[in-house]
C-alpha cells in the first residue's frame, strides 16, 4: 500500500514537470526592441555636474551710495572704501595736477590782467615795463591785452577739466562698488556636454552637443 502511494507521488510530480516545460515553450517569446539592445551594447553615459553650495559674497545695496559719498567729501576716500587703493593716488594726481594748472594760469592771468589796467591808465610801473633808458616797454598794451586772453582760456579750461576730474572720481567709486556686488556667484563657466535625447513619438533617439551655460 504504502510502495503505491510512492509510486503515485513520483508518477503526478513527473506529470506535473512534463507539463510546465511544455507551457514555457508555447509561450510566444518576447521580442526585444531594436533600439534598447542597441543602447545597451553601446551605453552612453551622461554624466551631469554636481553643484555644490558655495558660500555668497555679501550684498550692500548701500556701498556704491557709500563710496560715492565719500569720493564726494574727500577725493579717493571712496576708492579706498572699494579697496582698490591703487587708484586713490590717481584721483589725487589727476585732480590735484588739475587744480595746480588752473592756479598757474589763473596767477599769470592775474599779473597780466594787473599790468595791462596799469598801462590803461597811464602808469608805467608794472613789472612787464622793462625800461630801456625809459622809453621802449618790453610788452606793449597789445601784447599785455593778448597774453592776458590766453591765460584767462586755459583757466578756464583747466577749471572745467578740474570738474571734470572730480566728477569721474566720485563715478568711478559708485561704478566700481556697483561691479563689485555684480557677480554674486563665482560660478560663472561656459561648456559642451554630450547631449542625448529620445523622440517619444518616433522612438529614435537625437544625439548632439549642449551648450551648457553657468551662472
Amino acid at each position: 500500500m504504502r510502495s503505491n502511494l510512492i509510486l503515485i507521488f513520483v508518477l503526478l510530480f513527473f506529470i506535473n514537470f512534463c507539463f510546465s516545460q511544455e507551457e514555457q515553450e508555447t509561450l510566444p517569446k518576447k521580442e526585444t526592441d531594436s533600439l534598447q539592445a542597441t543602447l545597451n551594447q553601446h551605453a552612453i553615459i551622461i554624466q551631469d555636474s554636481v553643484s555644490f553650495k558655495k558660500s555668497k559674497k555679501e550684498f550692500n545695496p548701500l556701498a556704491p551710495s557709500k563710496a560715492a559719498f565719500y569720493s564726494a567729501i574727500l577725493p579717493g576716500m571712496g576708492q579706498i572704501y572699494n579697496k582698490r587703493y591703487w587708484k586713490a593716488p590717481i584721483a589725487w594726481g589727476l585732480i590735484g595736477g588739475s587744480i595746480y594748472m588752473y592756479t598757474y594760469n589763473n596767477d599769470n592771468y592775474q599779473r597780466f590782467r594787473t599790468a595791462f589796467k596799469s598801462r590803461q591808465a597811464g602808469f608805467t610801473d608794472d613789472e612787464f615795463y622793462d625800461l630801456n633808458n625809459g622809453i621802449i616797454p618790453s610788452l606793449d598794451n597789445d601784447d599785455l591785452e593778448y597774453q592776458q586772453e590766453r591765460f584767462q582760456s586755459d583757466r578756464d579750461l583747466w577749471l572745467v577739466v578740474a570738474i571734470g576730474m572730480y566728477a569721474l572720481n566720485i563715478v568711478d567709486a559708485n561704478v566700481d562698488a556697483h561691479l563689485k556686488q555684480f557677480n554674486i556667484d563665482d560660478d560663472l563657466s561656459i561648456d559642451f556636454e554630450p547631449y542625448f535625447d529620445l523622440n517619444q513619438v518616433t522612438n529614435s533617439p537625437n544625439y548632439g552637443m549642449a551648450l551648457i551655460i553657468k551662472f
